[in-house]
């Protein structure tokens, strides 16, 4: 168990913002990488979380419940916002490899 850089794992303030506010719990982020670990914690705003889960899968793997996890109402939703906070350096390609962090509040 390691405590990680929040900035390595949460990619922008919007985000880290939504998970203070319980908004998102999960995050999902290419394969090429690995930003943690379960087991990892990291704080935020004096607030720690705990890295429950880590698991590689595919974008055709998503479900609407992982969306809602991930701050959005619906999958379809989730893969507009992917689209347009990458564009057009995103394509929603249901093989595409993804790793999906889930976390929680520790204290």
């Amino acid at each position: 168990m390691t405590e990680i850089d929040s900035d390595a794992l949460l990619p922008n303030d919007r985000v880290k913002e939504a998970v203070l506010e319980g908004e998102i719990t999960q995050l999902s982020r290419g394969a090429g990488n690995r930003y943690a670990e379960a087991g990892d914690t990291f704080v935020l705003e004096g607030t720690r979380f705990g890295v429950t889960d880590v698991e590689t899968r595919t974008l055709g793997d998503l479900t609407d419940a992982d969306a809602r996890r991930e701050g959005s109402p619906s999958l379809e939703a989730y893969k507009a916002r992917m689209e347009k906070v990458h564009p057009g350096n995103f394509e929603w390609d249901p093989t595409s490899e993804i790793r999906t962090y889930r976390f929680e509040r520790t204290d």
